[in-house]
């Protein structure tokens, strides 16, 4: 024991010399940075730029989803350009050595603005710091030098702890972070209502602003803490399966007719693709109200986009994959107002438009003659249909009862004409929108029609949230699927963070915790094309090279590696930052284990393996490995000993 030890610390120091442990800030593409990682150890703290209104009554901050930012890097350089309410932001984070970053903030005005001020705020999580200790260096006044958090109140809410620094340290037990200002600047120390924490209000401007004010301000970040490398244990109990799933899938709609036919070629020849959504595209398919639409496609009006929608649908089927079949808008004639409400109302948080319940016969029979028409002429049936995101209106916009009429009056008009296609409940935007399907759920006149539950992953995926869909999906003794799954629905618009290792890490984390909780039939990747693509090079969001993988893609095809037929198996496991999940089709003696380290290099114990199983392939994907076959390990009556790698994903294979 003693010399596996010693091996396991020479592993350690070996690692921790290399490149790709050093200091590593994770900036979010909206600006925030949420730590730095030591030997692959999260440090964490948060940071946002804030506008402050006068007397602190107001706060606004950058956040996800609340600007419209740009992001980019180079080598070691990050680049933020944003701006709040007539204020522009130019951050440029440098890495700095291991756990430094520099940061430099430019502010600009854009017009004349009174405020309490302009801000770099840092959080200090109370997990860490709330024992904790401030200390000021060239503190004024000096009697403020030295702070304890534990007897900062809510009292700071609106009278804050102001002083004037030209840094500060906050230390704790288990953290220290480091901030040097390149000028003394006034720090505003602030306990805020839901904050656990304690938040640092770095000052980048006065209270007046004048337009076309510029200010810049550099901040040093060092970050530290004890560094966690306590094992693992990791304990299955392969006598309880759960749900079945199926594996991995992926959406396939497409918008980019140059570079998509070549990332869903890549990616279905090299990952095993469970489960596939294809787009109907209903405003094409039918645009005319009085022409009927097989008869116009069956004399060659077929729209070229319906035709292509067909035909990936139609390749996805000889591949044996199952489809489902989702519309993303519909024809004009069909809905109440002009098509362009789904957009010109947004601002005011109004979106898409409602189909005229006048026209619904006409409605069931136009999408029901699509469906017709692509199993007559392409061979395909789809399993299940669905609105997308109509608890939202993207574009189509159902209130929960109407979701509810929608399914029995479609789903019976499909029974009539034999489709066999069921309807989808829910393929909501995001988990927080539960409600949406209550009523569905709630009438059993619904029930013979819905063929899966559904929710999209972009937002509120808490573990509380995601056992309310599991819950409702037992209920109803049906599947749940994921049809939707990433992290964040406005990555378009900064593509570069897709190939960041923080992006990759928080995807895969989510997936496996989708897993855990949730048990999906499949989780379906949004998307395998050039849209949120996987894959980088051949112009793929201006990539330069042949096209090829990125960390995202080895995340997906490790988890895609899942055998078939697999249930899912319960397990426990006694570190919070790791995330697993764990499938077995038992009647092949088959399993895999998923295994997301969000920490520093450790041991592993895996432990409630059949007895029969002996052997386990080991994958790895990081930040420079790609489902990299790591070695096989030995498994003794039902326990294996393992490495996880510091910020990565493993998966053991056992065939």
């Amino acid at each position: 024991m003693k010399s596996i030890h010693s091996l396991f610390r020479l592993l350690i120091a070996v690692l921790a010399s290399t490149g790709n442990l050093s200091a590593q800030s994770e900036v979010m593409a909206w600006g925030n940075l949420i730590g730095i990682r030591v030997d692959g150890q999260l440090m964490e703290f948060e940071t946002s730029l804030s506008l402050v209104g006068e007397d602190w009554h107001s706060h606004t901050a950058t956040g996800k989803e609340r600007q419209r930012p740009r992001y980019d890097r180079e080598g070691e350089t990050q680049t933020i350009q944003t701006g709040i309410a007539g204020i522009q932001f130019s951050e440029v984070v440098l890495e700095n050595g291991r756990g430094s970053v520099v940061v430099t903030i430019d502010v600009k005005a854009t017009k004349d603005t009174l405020v309490e001020g302009v801000f770099f705020c840092v959080e200090l999580p109370g997990k860490y710091y709330a024992n904790g200790m401030l200390h000021f260096l060239n503190a004024s006044p000096a009697g403020r030098s030295k702070i304890n958090l534990t007897g900062i109140t809510g009292d700071t809410y609106y009278k804050p702890i102001k002083v004037r620094s030209k840094g500060l340290i906050a230390e704790s037990p288990l953290r220290k972070l480091e901030l040097q200002f390149n000028a003394d600047a006034v720090v505003y120390v602030r306990k805020e209502p839901g904050i656990a924490g304690t938040r640092l209000y770095i000052a980048l401007t006065g209270r007046k602003i004048a337009k076309g004010q510029q200010t810049r301000k550099t901040i040093t970040i060092k970050a530290g803490g004890s560094i966690d490398n306590a094992p693992v244990e990791i304990v299955l109990d392969t006598k309880k399966p759960g749900a079945r799933f199926e594996g991995l899938g992926g959406n396939f709609r497409l918008q980019n007719p140059k570079a998509d036919p070549q990332v869903i070629r890549y990616c279905i020849d090299n990952m095993r693709v469970a489960w596939g959504r294809v787009e109907m595209p209903w405003q094409l398919w039918h645009p005319n109200e009085n022409i009927n639409p097989l008869e116009a496609a069956g004399s060659g009006n077929l729209h070229q986009h319906v035709r292509e929608s067909m035909e990936i649908a139609r390749e996805l089927t000889r591949k044996g994959i199952p489809l489902i079949i989702s519309d993303w808008s519909a024809p004009n004639w069909a809905i109440l107002g002009d098509p362009d409400d789904a957009f010109r109302n947004r601002s005011r948080g109004i979106y898409g438009y409602q189909l005229n319940s006048t026209k619904m016969e006409k409605i069931f029979k136009s999408i029901a003659d699509y469906l017709v028409y692509l199993k007559q002429n392409y061979g395909v049936e789809p399993l299940l249909f669905s609105f997308n995101e109509s608890d939202l209106g993207i574009n189509v916009r159902h209130t929960g009862k109407e979701h509810a009429a929608f399914i029995k009056g479609l789903g019976e008009h499909f029974a009539s004409r034999g489709i066999a296609t069921k309807m989808m409940l829910g393929d909501n935007s995001d988990a927080t929108t539960l409600d949406f399907i209550l009523p569905a759920m709630h009438d059993p006149g619904t029930h013979k029609y819905i063929g899966a539950v559904s929710f999209h992953s972009w937002r509120g995926c808490d573990d509380a949230t995601l056992k309310k869909w599991a819950d409702a999906a037992r209920e109803l003794n049906l599947p749940l699927i994921i049809a939707e799954g990433s992290t964040d629905a406005a990555a378009w618009t900064y593509p570069e963070i897709f190939y960041e290792q923080s992006f990759a890490l928080y995807e895969i984390n989510l997936y496996t915790r989708l897993c855990y909780f949730c048990q999906p039939l499949s989780i379906l990747q949004w998307q395998l094309t050039s849209d949120y693509s996987v894959l980088a090079g051949d112009g793929i969001y201006q990539t330069e090279g042949p096209l090829r993988p990125t960390q995202r893609f080895w995340n997906l095809k490790q988890l895609a590696s899942t055998p078939e037929g697999a249930f899912a198996i319960p397990l426990s496991c006694n570190k919070e930052n790791v995330n697993c999940a764990a499938f077995g089709n038992i009647a092949r003696g088959e399993y895999a284990v998923h295994l997301v380290n969000n920490g520093a290099l450790c041991q592993a114990v895996l432990k409630g393996l059949p007895a029969d199983i002996t052997t386990i392939e080991v994958y790895v994907t990081d930040q420079v490995k790609g489902m990299e076959k790591s070695g096989e390990i030995s498994v003794i009556g039902g326990t294996a000993s393992f490495t996880l790698h510091p910020a990565s994903f493993t998966t053991l294979i056992c065939k």
